[in-house]
């Protein structure tokens, strides 16, 4: 059966443009500052900090856990915004039973992003708010550098809500096109 000239525009429309790519892999980035700057803490290089903002974090002790944990955590979360742009983020891996090979409902993927979304753009609000508000044990070169290393994580829950929302849109159009055809 031939393939019309409006289906192919229609299946060419739901290609993952540039500017999804590059806003997924900015959330990547902009989460990446401020765990670079933890796991500096626990590797003991000097940031300006005073030793009640190390008592805070729990230095020495279980800060020294808690505080990788937290940055491999938050990357790995950062990472899976790349799934709203990959193949990967639409088509289960082959290796789960049952669900292998199988294309992963839209729900399944939007509602935690859009979750993350929330919590994201909570946490930035909250950054904001505490960092003009705190009154922390450090020098104001370190207070430049940790501003500097969190401020960039106030824009994860924007850019991931503007990729979660061309997900959806794509992989909703993606549908309507497959039942069209």
């Amino acid at each position: 059966m031939p393939t019309t000239v409006s289906a192919l525009a229609d299946v060419d429309d739901l290609r993952v443009p540039p500017w999804a790519r590059r806003t997924a892999a900015a959330v990547v980035w902009a989460s990446l500052p401020s765990a670079l700057w933890r796991l500096a803490v626990v590797l003991g290089v000097p940031l300006g900090l005073g030793q009640s903002e190390y008592d805070a974090m729990l230095l020495p002790g279980w800060g020294l856990l808690i505080l990788p944990l937290m940055s491999l955590a938050q990357e790995g979360l950062a990472w899976l915004t790349l799934g709203l742009v990959r193949p990967w983020g639409e088509v289960w891996p082959s290796w789960l039973p049952y669900l292998g090979g199988r294309s992963i409902p839209v729900p399944a993927a939007v509602i935690p992003a859009a979750f993350g979304t929330l919590a994201c753009g909570t946490y930035g609000v909250a950054f904001v708010w505490t960092t003009l508000h705190a009154h922390m044990d450090i020098t104001p070169w370190g207070n430049w550098l940790l501003t500097a290393s969190y401020l960039p994580l106030v824009a994860w829950g924007p850019l991931l809500g503007a990729v979660t929302l061309h997900y959806y849109r794509r992989r909703t159009a993606a549908a309507r096109v497959g039942t069209h055809q």
